[in-house]
């Protein structure tokens, strides 16, 4: 009975234990976004939402950097909009600037208010390079040609023949050499 009431106690504690495992995006959102708050300004879910608000073109070679919000506010001043920077890549960097006005509203639809009322952008390498997913090849060597057309000499259909032995010489290649 001590059990039950001391678990009714501790709501917090009750809700973290029935959930049970959490993804680890959600773990880690709430380790870094304290940190991205108080250095950028903003939260990770615009970073993770970026390419939804600008289209996946323009997020391969865009990112956002920072929120800038006014300084010096005092408490009593009016809510004043912060400012968006974006880094872009210079061939975005035109796309991008007419398309401001579409991006400011999606930006502010993202937050739920109007939290921002200009872009500035920065041209700075943002896109990462692709890696070649190509298998390296090697030369073959005289004996590993010889060795393939003995292997294939006995098939009579040129058209077998040629894919066979295309097939056999790619295969080769990919393999270390001895």
């Amino acid at each position: 009975m001590t059990d039950a009431n001391s678990y009714h106690k501790r709501p917090e504690a009750a809700k973290r234990w029935r959930r049970g495992a959490q993804p680890l995006a959600e773990i880690s959102g709430e380790v870094i976004d304290p940190i991205l708050r108080r250095k950028a300004g903003m939260t990770t879910g615009l970073v993770a939402a970026w390419a939804g608000i600008v289209g996946a073109r323009l997020a391969e070679t865009t990112r956002p950097e920072k929120l800038q919000w006014p300084r010096d506010r005092a408490s009593g001043e009016p809510f004043e909009p912060a400012t968006l920077v974006v880094a872009a890549e210079p061939r975005a960097a035109l796309r991008l600037q007419h398309q401001t006005t579409e991006i400011l509203a999606r930006v502010n639809g993202f937050f739920g208010f109007h939290a921002v009322a200009k872009i500035r952008f920065v041209q700075k390498p943002v896109a990462v390079p692709k890696r070649d997913l190509r298998p390296k090849t090697r030369a073959l060597g005289a004996d590993e040609k010889d060795k393939v057309a003995a292997m294939i000499a006995r098939i009579e259909d040129p058209k077998l023949k040629a894919a066979l032995e295309a097939f056999a010489l790619s295969t080769l290649s990919r393999l270390p050499g001895k």
